[in-house]
């Protein structure tokens, strides 16, 4: 089967189109190797996807007919991801919403004003620049 159709039958893209957009950008690769869309894939190959800032490492254990539902995706896949990388994932998340909640929408002249006092207080550690 084409890697490209199996990512879409184990449910990793949602379109075909989308998997082959994905390889063709290098985030795809088949036991170390950059792949191609039209490479073919077999039972005990090694699939890494760069989704989302994250490297799924997939095992493959059997090849699909056809698209499969969410509950039976395992039977055609191991998924090797180490936690870390969830994790990591998480933490940069939750970084993003440390200085403003989601959906308050533009900052106000206080925010700038206290962004701009928040960097003159590391001048004052380190010294101003001298150019």
């Amino acid at each position: 089967m084409r890697i490209d159709k199996y990512l879409w039958c184990t449910r990793y893209y949602k379109t075909r189109s989308l998997a082959t957009q994905a390889i063709q950008k290098g985030h795809v690769t088949v036991n170390g190797q950059q792949a191609k869309a039209s490479r073919d894939i077999f039972p005990s190959d090694k699939i890494t996807v760069r989704r989302d800032q994250i490297n799924y490492i997939l095992a493959v254990l059997d090849i699909p007919k056809s698209r499969v539902g969410p509950k039976l995706v395992d039977i055609y896949r191991k998924d090797e991801t180490p936690q870390e990388s969830f994790e990591h994932l998480e933490m940069l998340r939750l970084t993003k919403e440390h200085y403003r909640a989601k959906g308050t929408g533009r900052p106000t002249k206080k925010d700038r004003r206290d962004l701009d006092d928040y960097g003159d207080d590391f001048d004052d550690v380190i010294g101003p620049d001298e150019n």
